[in-house]
């Protein structure tokens, strides 16, 4: 199967979601990666709000696997995508 033909194959998985799996997949390499909500926004031409949700959508679908990362001051930093390999 190709690279992203389980999530094509998904009638559930809205294209917002799709786009942003997509630009996750390609920054993480096939294993994590850190770009913060307004990367990813501003790098796909989506509002923010539209991110949020489909980071949400690939959480419960089981596409990723959200870590939330805080500095050492305790303030909040991007969080830690981990793309699932098979879902």
């Amino acid at each position: 199967m190709s690279l992203f033909g389980e999530i094509y194959a998904d009638p559930d998985l809205p294209h917002r979601a799709r786009t942003v799996y997509m630009y996750l997949r390609d920054r993480a390499g096939g294993g994590s990666c850190w770009p913060g909500v307004k990367t990813i926004a501003r790098d796909l031409h989506l509002s923010l709000r539209t991110v949020q949700r489909a980071l949400n959508d690939l959480e419960h679908a089981g596409y990723i696997q959200r870590q939330r990362r805080h500095r050492e001051n305790g303030s909040c930093t991007s969080n830690l995508y981990t793309i699932s390999v098979s879902k």
